[in-house]
């Protein structure tokens, strides 16, 4: 299966999602995004028992919301405010990288960037590696969201999912002595034949981010700009495919053999002449 490039999704009327795309660039859709809702001043409202959080909009921000691929529309009582769900890591992507709105607890107190991430950090001990690896995808202009269906921390689109089908699933390890135990994933090859597999068999190629850090203390946000990530891309070598690729030169070549050969023998025929004979020269 080929999976180089991305796959655009096709239009009931034949429009090119493509084009569409190009022209309509998710760095630029991010950009109006931040400029209306730092311009609102919004307040999104944490979830009790978690880090979802819900955030309350005007249609237009609510169209800028969606064009930028930012959480999940909810069902809306009203035309005046629209609702959405923001999962954690777009909670603080939206505060402390956009800065673009603010957060309050369930029960109404208004959040500092330091309350707001330990509370994050203590719904889910995985999100300082997690947010890194969410906020390292979206600043490169993808869009991410959960790979929980496919078993992958997350899954990245370059553009909106609406126009094209994800093209990488994310496995996001950790390294590094201020993790503790979770550094322990991929370290076996049963667990990268698995997801290679289950990413394959999805038309996605597998990227491991690998967020590294040894003297790095994960108390506070600060520790994102100590944290580093490694990219890799992973592959399957699949025998078939490349035998047949590097065959072909040789099959080429073996058969203008064939044919230099049967020239030869139609020539040594023709004139009597033996070929096989290392030529010598003119003898006087």
């Amino acid at each position: 299966m080929d999976m180089s490039g991305p796959r655009w999704k096709k239009g009931k009327d034949g429009k090119d999602f493509a084009a569409l795309a190009a022209a309509q660039p998710m760095s630029s859709n991010v950009t109006k995004l931040q400029s209306s809702l730092k311009g609102s001043k919004l307040v999104a409202t944490l979830c009790s028992g978690g880090g979802d959080a819900v955030l309350g909009v005007n249609p237009q921000q609510a169209a800028l919301l969606n064009r930028a691929a930012f959480g999940r529309a909810l069902e809306n009582a009203g035309a005046e405010k629209q609702w959405f769900q923001l999962g954690a890591e777009e909670v603080f992507y939206l505060h402390h990288a956009l800065e673009c709105i603010v957060v309050e607890s369930a029960s109404k107190d208004l959040m500092s960037q330091g309350e707001l991430w330990d509370h994050l950090c203590s719904a889910s001990e995985s999100f300082p590696e997690m947010y890194k690896a969410y906020s390292h995808l979206r600043s490169k202009n993808w869009v991410v969201r959960s790979g929980l269906q496919y078993g992958t921390d997350f899954v990245a689109y370059r553009h909106h999912p609406a126009l094209v089908h994800s093209e990488f699933a994310v496995v996001v390890v950790p390294e590094g002595s201020g993790f503790g135990g979770r550094c322990s994933r991929l370290k076996v090859w049963s667990d990268l034949l698995c997801a290679l597999r289950a990413s394959g068999s999805v038309a996605k190629t597998l990227l491991v981010l690998t967020i590294s850090s040894n003297v790095c203390e994960l108390g506070s946000p600060d520790c994102l700009e100590q944290l580093v990530v490694h990219e890799r891309t992973v592959t399957r070598w699949i025998a078939q495919q490349c035998r047949e690729q590097r065959c072909k030169p040789c099959r080429e070549e073996a058969y203008k053999e064939e044919e230099d050969a049967e020239c030869r023998h139609h020539i040594m025929e023709c004139s009597g002449l033996d070929f096989s004979v290392p030529f010598q020269g003119l003898q006087d």
